[in-house]
């Protein structure tokens, strides 16, 4: 509950802070998108950095703001701040379940987590497996994939919770906090990621947990009403990740200059972080595998009810929401052909 009274506070500051313009989405006399965004590799800084939307949708203005977390942009749907985001699948099991119960479509899997999230410890903490972070202090962004997966790992290794100090923090402040020696291992994504790595040694990486049966991914959601009032605009979105995916397999040199550009970033080194993740195919996207179609929703519609309920085992969220209604929040109009 004390979770669900934070988010609420922060609605009602979010409100405060953006007006109703904000909640109304923005200028009623002008079509607009209110992206939310998030600074790890992947295909949506490239349709970003490239302007992709921007030239198919002439007519609207559009906006990209920077969120941390998962976390801060479900306050953000909640406020009715935004319309399409990059998010997680773990924050979006928590979204669509209650008390909750965001009105969004998950519309896109950007990647699938894999060494880009990782569970690192700081050397000089004298942690050299998960069991040792007994009495340890662990930073994560709390309601992320990275703090779904340090729970899976703990769940995974037989520690509990309570055994440790888990902090909330956001990437850049686990960095501060790590610098500074108060912490002893943390769970986070690239770019950050990188950093923790020079002077730790990493525990688990998301890429492993997902061998291992609790897999994350960065997904697309979009606002349901934004969906039914504007779906050309959504299948123009749809196909610009497309576009971005097909870059990152066929061209990875140019999609690493557009993420370098957008994260500061060489391109070299932006190429190396997008080669820890795991990029589809805009093909298989609609498979049974994925989103699937309208006549028959995909596993991934499973895989967000399978992290809720892990969610519910550790006393996270209040309900698990049935199959059903999961699969009704996957939005596969049009595929595979929306996607180009």
């Amino acid at each position: 509950m004390r979770k669900t009274l934070g988010l609420l506070a922060a609605v009602s500051l979010l409100l405060s802070a953006c007006g109703d313009g904000a909640a109304s989405g923005g200028d009623p006399g002008r079509k607009t998108i209110r992206i939310a965004y998030q600074a790890f590799p992947s295909g949506d800084l490239i349709v970003k950095n490239q302007r992709l939307l921007e030239d198919a949708l002439p007519d609207y203005q559009i906006t990209w703001t920077k969120f941390d977390s998962g976390a801060s942009i479900n306050t953000a749907f909640v406020a009715g701040s935004v319309d399409i985001a990059a998010i997680g699948s773990s924050p979006v099991a928590r979204g669509l379940s209650a008390p909750l119960n965001i009105p969004y479509q998950v519309a896109f899997v950007l990647d699938v987590a894999g060494d880009n999230e990782a569970l690192v410890a700081r050397n000089g903490a004298g942690v050299t497996d998960i069991t040792g972070l007994r009495g340890k202090k662990v930073g994560t962004p709390f309601a992320s994939t990275a703090h779904y997966s340090l729970l899976a790992a703990l769940d995974r290794a037989g520690v509990k919770e309570s055994e440790l100090t888990i902090v909330d923090l956001e990437p850049q402040d686990i960095l501060a906090a790590w610098t500074r020696g108060d912490l002893d291992a943390a769970y986070s994504w690239l770019p950050s990621l990188d950093e923790l790595r020079k002077t730790g040694t990493v525990l688990i990486t998301s890429r492993e947990l997902a061998t291992a049966g609790k897999p994350t991914l960065d997904l697309g959601v979009v606002a349901t009403d934004f969906v039914e009032a504007h779906p050309a605009a959504v299948d123009a979105w749809r196909k610009a990740q497309s576009q971005a995916l097909n870059l990152i397999h066929d061209d990875p040199a140019a999609a690493a200059k557009s993420v370098g550009a957008e994260l500061n970033l060489s391109p070299e080194e932006a190429q190396r972080q997008l080669s820890q993740g795991v990029f589809l195919k805009s093909e298989d996207l609609a498979s049974p595998e994925w989103l699937g179609t309208s006549a028959a929703k995909g596993k991934l519609a499973d895989n967000l009810v399978s992290a809720a309920q892990f969610l519910k085992d550790q006393q996270k969220i209040d309900a698990v929401p049935d199959l059903a209604t999961v699969q009704a929040a996957i939005y596969t109009v049009g595929l595979p052909d929306a996607l180009g």
